[in-house]
């Protein structure tokens, strides 16, 4: 189960330490429901994974996922049968009190649609509900969670169409 909110964002936040960096490509085989493939490079170190998310519920907070590591190989024979360029994003990741984990991805870097958004994960929808930005409130004013056309498969019909 995904547990998170999310937040449009202008650029990369400030005063907190990068903990990580991940370079990614994703495309959508189809959006509803959504099923996507993805690469993750972070360092010398490329992973490719195949995910599949259920429908989220009326808050927008939580829905089932499935990930599963891909060999490159098929990787490229999604992406092959997707035919359309995939979303490039850099995700930098940030440590946060409690455990938690900011994740600020900048997406289509220099294209027309390129934004930023954040997103935080939890482990519970009452931790997601209770949890307060704190410092980052100026930062994370522009809460998204459960809008539509704010998911990144909307995102995908946007800029790339329907499969």
């Amino acid at each position: 189960m995904e547990i998170e909110r999310k937040w449009l964002t202008d650029g990369w936040p400030q005063g907190l330490e990068e903990t990580k960096r991940i370079l990614m490509c994703q495309g959508y085989i189809t959006t509803r429901p959504t099923v996507r493939i993805r690469s993750e490079q972070s360092g010398d170190v490329t992973e490719y994974v195949l995910c599949f998310k259920g429908a989220a519920g009326p808050d927008g907070l939580a829905r089932e996922e499935i990930e599963s590591n891909i060999d490159r190989g098929l990787f490229a024979k999604l992406e092959a049968f997707i035919g359309r360029p995939l979303i490039e994003k850099e995700q930098r990741r940030y440590a946060l009190p409690g455990g938690l984990t900011l994740e600020v991805n900048q997406v289509d870097r220099g294209q027309p649609g390129e934004f930023f958004y954040a997103e935080v994960e939890f482990d519970t929808k009452e931790a997601a509900l209770a949890w307060q930005p704190g410092e980052l409130g100026e930062y994370l004013s522009d809460e998204v969670t459960g809008q539509p056309g704010q998911s990144m498969a909307a995102y995908w019909t946007q800029t790339r169409g329907e499969m």
